[in-house]
């Protein structure tokens, strides 16, 4: 079915047609991947959008592609040489690993791809983009180039996160924060009056400090500022100083500053001017300190120092375990080190400034709206960007070095530097770079197109709110600075898709499921109605195979209405009666209602409530009221015909209705019922059914109610569901149902009462327009003496019930003693149980002798 929608070109958009254009570009996944719930989460609810603008008469382009994603494809092909025994990566040489890396991404890069597929994602396939192809390239190294030419790009030594496994900078995205049992050890700097005593987690990086900072109002240490102290085993003489970053409350009021390696005493490095040594290298190995532990690793040296620190008598202190947060490398697990180092960087105040404002003014609107303050939050207290990796894989950074100390940043039609000692920087972009272009670069930004002039800025985006820092403001900094346009219109911020019990997902938890499984068991239509029925705007869902089974059901039950009315005759394209029944007219008014609730809610991403409507009112009210109450009219020649007619136009735009949530199902269904080409190209519902007549609504309402009494009855009675029973139904007429006699009969099993008749219980149901009385002979049809001890039974139950609450209501300490809610609770018990007493004292009376 999916690939016949892709034959027949039903996702292709064309910027020519004369249609609004509507886009959205995808969230790229990576080459790496494969399809998880982040990714069903994005991809249901933007192919909800589009097919829905789609069915509107848009020119709706959801243009597919994936991301490099240098860092995680690196990693993956240099672990495959490793396994393989093959050359590593240095031993090959660059060009060659890049090859090998380009020949991985052909053979089993992509797999995400055909996953989509599975799921139904009503993508552009002609349109599709690599972020490592040439066009996109050639956009990222325009864009360095013009920022790199207008101050925004620069160089400079700054704290970044390392990783000694990838030998290679890394963003906050990619470090994962554990809360480990390490140790705070306390070690005495000096001697004598002068000592002073400092704690560390990281005992290996005192080998680096270069000062020990207090606050300048701690009275304990204002003699000592200003004055210098012997670094233990390096021997270098390091000033005390006073900072105000220091907090007096915590530990010994003192800190070391390690300026190379801990993000706040750089900041402190950089207001006192301190020397900055490195003494970790790019591996995690002490070096150039002058000291025995040159070579260690920074591991086995904090065991070493620390014993040496001990020999010397300088351990005052150590609390084991102490707990504390450690960055890990995501993809490694290994600790990150805080490190100085030589980077690109984008200055992010002005880009960021502008943001800000394409938000405030309206030009971008955020959803839910409570995400914006969140986004202001991130926009206005940013730090500028790293944006180079010490990596092959990716955008080579477009810069070259001169023998004399020359640097030239090349633009895309501009040939480099050649010449004796021109070198190419050897470092990549971050990958996060070349997606931030991505709702331009793709529609052939930096050429003037005809797609760039049409589909940009793109409708809208979808994604998680937990990348909005890190991918959603960065394409908005990209796009209104290469542009002067914000990239979208609307940004839509849904959640996290967690386990059942509301719990993250993670493969160390075991609660992990894989999205594939549950379309092999259930069918994809099922699991996205159930990401439909739980994506509020920013919230978290919780996702559950029996949510799926359940959503499988809905079809089902779907497929055998649909089943039901193809078998009587129905089609959407009989004439709807002049002269509707009044089912018919109900069903018709709730029909062109519940469509323009599914309008007003999608135009505002209420997903979850737009399918929950469309779920009740397809099961409780078509399925479960309608399609029983047509069984009668389609008995009676007289609204046989109209009835046909009403079947399928309630069906026809269900079914339109249901399509972006559910697009297999919907399609067969569809085209069973209309004969039509499909339902992907069929007209969105613009009011369909009929104006909501009020007589027949209330008298609906009524009849309803009539028969869930009538059906509670016989289920408090025992009276199975497929006996028929003898019943008068007495004011049907005064209450406006007497021409649904037959209908109720059916409905709830009644039989016209016989010459035999005889009233074994009464029943009396209050209506809009006055009440019926409901007299049933239930002689033949329960167990008298069963019935009577079940009754007695719950009789006892309640008095005892009844007992224990005049108990304590009865009680003067209970009453001032207790909270004033828990004595409204006794009082509310008391109540339900005289009640409960009653109605079983009048279930016995009404009991055959």
């Amino acid at each position: 079915m999916y690939e016949r929608w892709v034959e027949a070109g039903y996702f292709e958009a064309d910027p020519t047609s004369g249609r609004p254009p509507y886009c959205i570009v995808i969230p790229p996944p990576n080459v790496t991947g494969s399809l998880h719930y982040g990714h069903a989460m994005d991809h249901t609810l933007i192919d909800i959008l589009t097919r829905r603008k789609r069915m509107q008469g848009y020119d709706a382009l959801w243009l597919p592609g994936m991301d490099h994603a240098g860092i995680a494809t690196q990693s993956v092909v240099e672990r495959q040489l490793a396994e393989n025994g093959e050359p590593s990566r240095r031993e090959m040489g660059r060009a060659a690993f890049v090859e090998r890396v380009w020949q991985w991404k052909a053979e089993s890069g992509g797999l995400i791809l055909s996953q989509m597929k599975r799921l139904g994602d009503g993508v552009d396939w002609t349109r599709e983009r690599f972020t490592l192809d040439e066009g996109l390239s050639r956009a990222v190294v325009t864009m360095f180039k013009r920022m790199f030419d207008d101050g925004l790009i620069y160089r400079a030594e700054r704290m970044v996160n390392w990783s000694p496994a990838l030998q290679s900078a890394i963003s906050d995205i990619e470090v994962d924060h554990k809360e480990v049992e390490g140790e705070l050890v306390s070690m005495r700097y000096g001697d004598g009056e002068d000592s002073i005593v400092v704690a560390t987690t990281r005992v290996e990086t005192m080998l680096g400090d270069t000062a020990v900072a207090v606050h300048p109002e701690d009275e304990r240490y204002s003699h000592l500022v200003g004055k210098e102290i012997v670094l233990p085993i390096v021997g270098r003489r390091i000033p005390i100083i006073a900072d105000e970053h220091v907090d007096p409350e915590f530990g010994t009021g003192a800190v070391k500053v390690t300026p190379a390696h801990d993000p706040n005493d750089f900041e402190i490095g950089r207001r006192h001017d301190l020397p900055m040594p490195t003494i970790l290298d790019e591996s995690g190995v002490v070096t150039g300190t002058g000291t025995r532990f040159d070579g260690m690793d920074r591991f086995v040296a904090r065991e070493a120092i620390k014993e040496e620190l001990r020999r010397q008598g300088r351990i005052v202190k150590e609390v084991r375990p102490y707990k504390h947060s450690v960055g890990h490398d995501s993809r490694t697990g290994v600790v990150i080190e805080p490190r100085l180092s030589l980077q690109w960087f984008v200055k992010v105040e002005s880009l960021a400034k502008r943001c800000a404002e394409a938000v405030r003014s309206g030009e971008t609107v955020i959803y839910p709206r409570e995400m914006e303050a969140r986004f202001f939050q991130w926009v206005e207290s940013m730090h500028d960007w790293c944006i180079s990796r010490q990596l092959w894989w990716g955008h080579r950074i477009p810069v070259w070095y001169g023998p004399n100390g020359e640097v030239v940043c090349v633009g895309p039609d501009e040939e480099p530097p050649s010449g004796e000692g021109w070198v190419q920087d050897e470092d990549v972009l971050d990958t996060w770079f070349s997606s931030g272009l991505f709702p331009f670069s793709t529609l052939g930004w930096p050429d003037d197109t005809l797609d760039l002039r049409t589909y940009y800025p793109n409708s809208v985006l979808v994604t998680g709110y937990d990348i909005l820092f890190f991918w959603v403001v960065r394409m908005m900094m990209f796009g209104t600075y290469a542009t002067g346009k914000s990239p979208f219109a609307h940004v839509y911020l849904h959640g996290l898709v967690r386990d059942e019990h509301g719990a993250k997902m993670s493969k160390s938890k075991g609660n992990v499921k894989d999205p594939l499984e549950l379309i092999d068991a259930y069918g994809a239509d099922a699991l996205r109605f159930t990401i439909a029925r739980g994506s509020n705007p920013g919230a978290d869902m919780s996702l559950s195979e029996d949510w799926v089974a359940g959503s499988r059901a809905f079809g089902t039950k779907l497929w055998n209405a649909t089943r039901f009315a193809l078998s009587k005759g129905a089609s959407p394209t009989l004439p709807l009666p002049k002269r509707p029944t009044d089912a018919d007219a109900w069903i018709l008014g709730r029909l062109r209602e519940v469509a323009a609730e599914t309008d007003a809610l999608l135009d505002e991403y209420q997903f979850a409530k737009a399918a929950e409507g469309l779920y009740h009112f397809t099961w409780d009210e078509f399925c479960s009221w309608y399609v029983e109450l047509s069984k009668a009219q389609l008995a009676d020649e007289a609204t046989a015909e109209g009835t046909r007619a009403v079947l399928g136009h309630v069906l026809d735009t269900i079914l339109r209705l249901l399509h972006p949530m559910m697009p297999f199902i919907t399609e067969a269904l569809w085209q069973a019922l209309t004969g039509g080409e499909s339902v992907v190209i069929a007209e969105w519902p613009k009011e369909p059914g009929a104006p909501v007549d009020e007589g027949a609504t209330q008298r609906m309402a009524d009849l309803q109610r009539l028969v869930t009494e009538i059906r509670r009855f016989r289920s408090e009675q025992r009276v199975p569901d497929n006996r028929r029973i003898a019943a008068k139904l007495i004011g049907l007429d005064e209450a406006g149902l007497g021409g649904h006699r037959n209908a109720i009969a059916s409905l709830v099993r009644l039989t016209e009462p016989g010459p035999e008749f005889s009233t074994t219980a009464t029943l009396e149901v209050v209506l809009s327009t006055g009440r019926v009385h409901v007299e049933i002979d239930t002689s033949g049809a329960i167990d008298v003496e069963a019935e009577r001890t079940r009754l007695n039974r719950d009789l006892a139950a309640a008095q005892k019930e009844l007992a224990q609450a005049e108990k304590k209501l009865g009680s003067e300490a209970f009453l001032a003693k207790a909270p004033a809610e828990i004595v409204e609770k006794i009082r509310a018990r008391h109540a339900a149980a005289l009640a409960e007493i009653e109605r079983i004292n009048s279930r016995l009376a009404a009991l055959p002798k």
